[in-house]
């Protein structure tokens, strides 16, 4: 099963099945190219109208102040589809960069093109919904997490909504993710590791 494969699986699961024609006219649409470590595939005030399977990698979604500093809004580990476009751009400008954690795969689709698949075809039309609604429901958990959660228990979150995310994204990536410094994840994660040999 190939990436891409394994992504519409996922959104199978979520009860949207497309037949093999519609995979193949989906797949046939989306253009693969190899990225590199620290490669930008969205630019924060920069036009952006491509939607982003990450095929392969990891990525980070990056917000940047007027002082430069940064933080983290998304981490993203293939096989996934990135927030569909409409969701990290205002009047198509890109709200965040889109930095890639190591290097990697990702297919593109200009939105226009998307749209033009949705309307002709309503599965697939379901298809793209349930990808937008999941990426809701993501920032909704977040949000919540951020808002109720001591530092202690967002770590667990973290650690169960995100598995195995810990050992693979820069810590200062996680503890801006999660709004809290990475000294405290440090202190967080290690009172942790205390626990679990106890």
């Amino acid at each position: 099963m190939t990436p891409f494969e394994k992504i519409l699986a996922e959104t199978d699961a979520e009860g949207v099945r497309l037949n093999a024609a519609q995979r193949a006219r989906l797949t046939a649409a989306f253009q693969l190219r190899p990225v590199r470590a620290h490669n930008l595939l969205a630019v924060q005030g920069q036009p952006s109208t491509c939607e982003i399977a990450l095929l392969a990698g990891c990525a980070a979604s990056l917000a940047r102040d007027a002082e430069g500093r940064e933080t983290c809004l998304g981490l993203y580990r293939a096989p996934c589809i990135l927030p569909p476009n409409m969701a990290r751009t205002r009047d198509g400008v890109a709200l965040a960069d889109i930095e890639m954690i190591g290097d990697g795969t990702i297919a593109c689709l200009d939105e226009n093109a998307l749209v033009a698949l949705m309307l002709d075809d309503a599965d697939i039309r379901d298809w793209a919904n349930t990808i937008m609604r999941a990426e809701l429901n993501r920032k909704v958990r977040r949000e919540w997490a951020l808002a109720v959660l001591p530092a202690s228990e967002q770590l667990a979150w973290f650690r169960s909504d995100y598995p195995g995310f810990e050992g693979v994204f820069p810590h200062r990536h996680i503890a801006s993710f999660l709004g809290i410094t990475p000294v405290t994840l440090s202190r967080v994660r290690r009172r942790s590791g205390e626990r679990n040999r106890g």
